[in-house]
Order: structure tokens, then C-alpha cells, then sequence
């Protein structure tokens, strides 16, 4: 992290709040952090892919859906978060269309172990096409961290084009926060990349709806 200076980065970042208080927004604005890459061949390189935790929550509006056994299905009923039970699975009668609009509603899924080995019979294909093959979720673990913890997970996916854009953070949030969410993110995906950061061409963060501000 060291080729962005933290007082440099935290003074764009009040650009970009600055910005959305300005024109403020009917919901809460995401910071997105957007990657232009160089000497890099999609068609050539490795593809890599990753997933890293941040320290702050960039996205509290995440939708998750728990695909539960009993145990885990009363657990997110007590919690308030969404669930389907196997019956519920089967209901969906292996109907792609159905499968595609619930795959849709949620951008993440949890799954008890009982389950997540039932998903591509009862569901085919559907949630691994749309990239949302359900986390296993096991008794012990506290389910409302578990769902924090995938909240807070950002994945870095580098597919046919040169640029990648990640949610870092929103416009609620300190802008301290907000800083040590980038840096963890940028170490993570400069760790990615083979060359690390001669790959790097340049980054960017932005409110939604805000103008972009360069970093680097």
C-alpha cells in the first residue's frame, strides 16, 4: 500500500462524500473502488479470482438468503433473515425461470451442510450460473455472523475485460473506515496479480451515483 499515502486517500475519499452530501440520494450510496489493469491478457494469463473480508461492512443492505435444515431455518426466522427449507427447494420444481428470479433476489445464499449437498439436485445449475453457489453454514457457527461475515466479503473476479469494480464501503460510514477498507482491499487484489503493482494502471472510488476520483 505503500505507493498510496494514506492522507491522499482519505482526502479523496472526502471528495467523494462531500459529493454525496451535496446530492444527496434517496437511499445510502455504496463506494465502489474501480481497477484499471495493464500488461495483463485476459485471453493469455491466469484468471484469477478472490474473496477477502473487510474490517467494515460495505454493504448492510446485502440481501442473504439462508437455505436451512430445521436448526438453521428457526434461527433466521428469530433473525429476520430470509429462509427456504428443502420443501421450499423442491417447490421450485427444478423451473429455471423460477430458479433464475430467486437466484436474482439475493446477492448472497447460506446453506446448511444437509442442504448444500441436495442444491444441484434440487436446483440444477441456477445459483452456480449466476455465481451464488450457497456458503456452508455449520451448527455451531452463529448464524448473524456468519451472515455479517459474508456481508463483509468483497471478491475480485478478473474476466474477459481489463477493469474490475468492487463495493469498499458506503456513504455512512467514517471515512476512517472507509480507509482501511481500501487498503485491505488494494493489498488483497495487488497480492492477485502477477506482476503485482506494475499490473496496476489505475484505481479509482466513486459514490453510485457520484463522479469518479482517482487514487492512483
Amino acid at each position: 500500500m505503500s505507493k498510496i499515502q494514506t492522507a491522499h486517500l482519505a482526502q479523496c475519499i472526502q471528495t467523494v462524500l462531500t459529493g454525496a452530501e451535496e446530492k444527496k440520494r434517496e437511499f445510502l450510496e455504496t463506494i465502489e473502488l474501480q481497477i484499471g489493469l495493464k500488461n495483463y491478457d485476459p485471453q493469455k494469463d491466469k484468471r484469477f479470482a478472490g474473496n477477502i473480508k473487510l474490517p467494515h461492512i460495505p454493504r448492510p443492505k446485502m440481501r442473504v438468503c439462508v437455505l436451512g435444515d430445521a436448526f438453521h431455518c428457526e434461527k433466521a426466522a428469530s433473525l429476520g433473515i430470509d429462509h427456504k427449507n428443502a420443501d421450499g427447494l423442491k417447490n421450485f420444481n427444478k423451473n429455471k425461470k423460477l430458479i433464475k428470479k430467486f437466484a436474482k433476489k439475493y446477492h448472497q445464499f447460506l446453506a446448511s451442510e444437509s442442504l448444500i449437498k441436495q442444491i444441484p439436485r434440487l436446483l440444477g445449475p441456477g445459483l452456480n450460473k449466476a455465481g451464488k453457489f450457497p456458503t456452508l453454514v455449520q451448527q455451531q457457527e452463529d448464524l448473524s455472523t456468519k451472515v455479517d461475515e459474508i456481508k463483509a466479503t468483497i471478491k475480485f473476479q478478473l474476466k474477459k475485460v481489463l477493469c474490475l469494480n468492487v463495493a469498499v464501503g458506503h456513504c455512512g460510514m467514517e471515512v476512517q473506515q472507509v480507509v482501511e477498507n481500501i487498503k485491505l482491499a488494494i493489498n488483497f487484489l495487488v497480492s492477485l496479480l502477477k506482476k503485482n503493482w506494475q499490473n496496476v494502471k489505475v484505481l479509482y472510488i466513486k459514490s453510485t451515483m457520484g463522479k469518479p476520483v482517482r487514487i492512483y
